[in-house]
């Protein structure tokens, strides 16, 4: 890390795992770059970290702009004299069944999920390399090990992240770049709060944003949780087909 204050970019920055990990990382001595589209929200994110004694830029952007986003992180690059640590967590998902889907019900996720979170990944990434220093963190998702009944964007979005990561991380091995994927269960989030299935073992935003921030201390090159429901996920992963569909159809109703 840099000299003066780490610095850090992190999208999806006004609420839930983006905003606890904000305030978690300020706490930390983290000079904060905060990207999201609700300007009002991140003005008082920004506010709140500033009265604690911390320090923090606001970068309004829409993740699904891709060219914007990659503007962003580039400035806030620039600005904060080079980044640390880049947070790719923005994402978005929307429950609908196949046989009801278009490809317009599922583009914005696959925007955000993919198209933003690599836009924003690869921003900075040839410079981080040229200086010999640096950290770049996806949020993808353990529902992207496996198919999830009317998640199938969703799922599909996090499981390209979970695959892009490993191969960043595969690739940068040695450039003193590292390459970490958060790989979250349950969080009770905005984007949660309408989920009408079983959600087990339901973690809290700053229950989360501890697993995170510690783990990106370490340079992980992955992070699970909460431990229960990764030990069951991996564990699906084992299963045939055929008892999978059944099993999880019968679940999602």
């Amino acid at each position: 890390m840099s000299e003066s204050a780490p610095t850090a970019f992190i999208t999806g920055a006004s609420s839930g795992i983006g905003k606890a990990i904000c305030l978690r990382l300020a706490a930390d001595g983290y000079h904060l770059a905060l990207a999201a589209r609700r300007v009002e929200l991140l003005e008082d994110l920004a506010a709140n970290i500033r009265s604690k004694g911390g320090q923090a830029e606001v970068y309004p952007v829409d993740v699904a702009d891709t060219v914007a986003v990659t503007e962003s992180v580039r400035a806030a690059d620039e600005a904060l004299g080079g980044l640390d640590l880049v947070i790719a967590n923005a994402g978005i998902g929307r429950q609908r069944w196949a046989g009801k889907t278009s490809f317009s019900d599922v583009e914005s996720t696959l925007q955000v999920n993919i198209m933003g979170a690599a836009a924003t990944l690869l921003a900075v990434l040839p410079k981080m390399v040229e200086r010999g220093r640096g950290h770049v963190v996806g949020v993808s998702s353990l529902a992207g090990y496996r198919g999830l009944p009317k998640s199938a964007a969703y799922s599909g979005s996090k499981a390209f992240l979970r695959i892009f990561l490993e191969g960043l991380r595969i690739d940068l091995r040695g450039t003193g770049v590292a390459v970490t994927d958060v790989q979250p269960g349950f969080v009770r989030t905005p984007m949660t709060d309408d989920n009408k299935n079983p959600m087990p073992f339901l973690v809290e935003p700053e229950v989360a944003a501890d697993q995170i921030a510690r783990g990106i201390a370490r340079r992980a090159a992955v992070i699970t949780f909460p431990w229960q429901l990764a030990t069951l996920v991996r564990s699906a992963q084992a299963l045939p087909n055929g008892l999978w569909d059944r099993a999880v159809g019968k679940a999602g109703g």
